[in-house]
Parts: C-alpha cells; sequence; structure tokens
C-alpha cells in the first residue's frame, strides 16, 4: 500500500491581512509536494512537510491524535510575523497520511520526500505526527548525505525511544531502528538526547544507550542552571560529526508549557534552555533538517503546545537566514 498525499490547504493559512506580507500566513507558498519545487535554487529556503501519523503512538499504547498535529501547528505559525528576507521561499507541501495502520509506507514516502527537498537545496521543518517520523526523516538524509558524510542526530526528548523492535516498529523504536540500520550500513551512531527523565525510561533503555554509545543530558541537568554544561556537551558532540538532524519531542516538555502531547508529565525541561541550545545548534552550521514531534492537539489548552512548536520553527528558520 503507497502512503496518501494530502496537498496544502489554504485554510490552514489565515490571520492579519497586510499589503508587505507582515506574517507568515501571506509569505507561505502552497506547493503539491508531487511537483517539482522552483525558485529555491542557492537560496536559504525552508518547506513544510507533515507527517500525519499517529499509527506509532497507538501501537507504543500512547493516547493517539498527533495525526493531526501538523495542521494545528501550521495554524499558528502562520499568524506569527514574517521577518523573512523576500528571497527566501517559504512552501507548505502538505501531509503525508496514514491509511489503514501503515506506518511504514508513510515512513518510505517521508523518506523519498526528504531527499528530494534537499536535493532542491531547500531547508526541510517537518511536522508529526508521532515521534516514528524520525525513522523516515533519517533515512531520507541519509539517503541525501551518502556515506562519506557523519550524521549526528540530537533529540529534545523525555524519553530515548531506543525499544526494541522485535514485535513491530512504533514511536518508541525509531532511534533503535537507525542505530540498527547503521550497523547493517557500517555507519557510526551518533546520538545525543537532552532532557531525559530517570523515570520515563526502564533500566533497560539505559543500558541500551550505554551499549549505543549514547550521550544524554539529564532532565535534571538540562536546566539554564547548567547551561554551560549543556554547551560543552552540545558543541562536544557537534565536532564529531559533518551534518545534524534535529528533532523535537514535545512530550520532553513540562506540561505547564506542552500539554498538548502524546505523554505528558508536569516534570520536564522549559522553553528557555531548548532555545538557548538551538542556537548553539544553529550557529554551528551543520543543521540540515529539523523536526516536531507528538504535538497532539485533541489535549491542548488554548493552542499552548501548538504556539509553542510554531515558536521554535519560527526561531529556527529566522537565525538560519541570519548565517
Amino acid at each position: 500500500m503507497k502512503a496518501h498525499y494530502s496537498k496544502p490547504l489554504p485554510n490552514n493559512w489565515t490571520g492579519r491581512a497586510t499589503n508587505t506580507q507582515e506574517y507568515l500566513h501571506e509569505k507561505i507558498i502552497l506547493h503539491n509536494a508531487m511537483d517539482e519545487l522552483s525558485g529555491a535554487v542557492n537560496e536559504k529556503s525552508f518547506a513544510l512537510l507533515g507527517y500525519a501519523c499517529d499509527e506509532g503512538v497507538k501501537r507504543n499504547l500512547g493516547r493517539p491524535g498527533a495525526a493531526k498535529g501538523p495542521d494545528a501547528i501550521r495554524a499558528q505559525l502562520g499568524r506569527l510575523s514574517n521577518h523573512l528576507p523576500d528571497r527566501v521561499s517559504f512552501y507548505d507541501l502538505g501531509n503525508f497520511d496514514c491509511l489503514d495502520g501503515d506506518m511504514e509506507a508513510t515512513q518510505q514516502a517521508l523518506q523519498k520526500q526528504v531527499q528530494i527537498i534537499l536535493n532542491n537545496k531547500t531547508f526541510p521543518l517537518l511536522l508529526g505526527g508521532g515521534h516514528d517520523i524520525a525513522y523516515g526523516h533519517y533515512c531520507g538524509l541519509r539517503d541525501y548525505l551518502g556515506k562519506n558524510q557523519t550524521l549526528g542526530i540530537i533529540n529534545f526528548d523525555a524519553h530515548f525511544d531506543l525499544r526494541k523492535n522485535e514485535a513491530e516498529n512504533n514511536s518508541g523504536t525509531p532511534f533503535y531502528q537507525i542505530a540498527q540500520a547503521c550497523v547493517q550500513q557500517n555507519s557510526p551512531f551518533h546520538y545525543l538526547c537532552l532532557g531525559i527523565r530517570k523515570e520515563a525510561n526502564s533500566r533497560e533503555l539505559f543500558r541500551t544507550a550505554e551499549k549505543l554509545g549514547v550521550r544524554y543530558v539529564s532532565s535534571a541537568e538540562f536546566t539554564m542552571k547548567h547551561v554551560a554544561q549543556v554547551k560543552k556537551v552540545i558543541e562536544t558532540f557537534l565536532a564529531k560529526v559533518d551534518a545534524v538532524y534535529l528533532t523535537i519531542d514535545m512530550d520532553g516538555f513540562s506540561s505547564a508549557y506542552a500539554p498538548g502531547v502524546s505523554a505528558a508529565s508536569p516534570l520536564g525541561f522549559s522553553p528557555d534552555i531548548l532555545f538557548e541550545s538551538l542556537g548553539i545548534i544553529i550557529r554551528s552550521k551543520k543543521l540540515i533538517s529539523a523536526d516536531v514531534a507528538e504535538m497532539n492537539p485533541s489535549h491542548d489548552r488554548d493552542d499552548q503546545t501548538a504556539k509553542l512548536a510554531a515558536s521554535m520553527l519560527h526561531y529556527i528558520m529566522h537565525e538560519i537566514t541570519l548565517l
């Protein structure tokens, strides 16, 4: 079965109207992902692509609803101010939908499209959907980079998502799947997790992380109080890789900031340390793609989580254009 593709919808991009594109909903270009991108070559342009799939969350016994996350994020992102230069294009490529529980087909479609976006010299910004988005996203990046460049993963998350997948793939297995793919490809597995909560990961997961050489910072240490150490960890990791894939699981935040997630908790990190970390990563000039996962509008309050996700994407885009 093939993944179902949905074209971008104009009603996801509404807001106050101006004559000078003061808001991102006025800047956005709705583009069918099945057609070739144009006008983005040699420019710092950006393309949103949705992974409207929460099948992995369901398989992992989480609460469903993240399939509606991509459009919820778009609705909030469009209302934010536009400070992008006129020469920078900003595309919405629509969504890949998961039909009949075929998560693997959706991941494969995502993989192909990520490579296409990068081949068009455009920066991919992917919207989830469950954190199983990471496997398809990573595979697309790996296809694009080839064998000669090392790819590092930086994951802002409460969970390692290193569960073994003997039974089935789900939202808790993507980085274990990636680790296994690295073994098959004889390539290093570079994985850094920021915000890991001890009570949210079993002893077996910590053992797996140690066995795979995963570097992590605990939620207790991932704070502005420890920002100097966090910076050192990130910079040490960045020095070991040629390119970086950034993934942000919204359930890493405390539910005080992000209630609309697949696995909410009052414990977790705050936006200030995340934005500080994003700045370090972006300024390295190694970031080539990013995604936001587990945004679940069914459990959001006043669109709080969608607004936070949108603000992070806004920050990433605008900081990259300053490089």
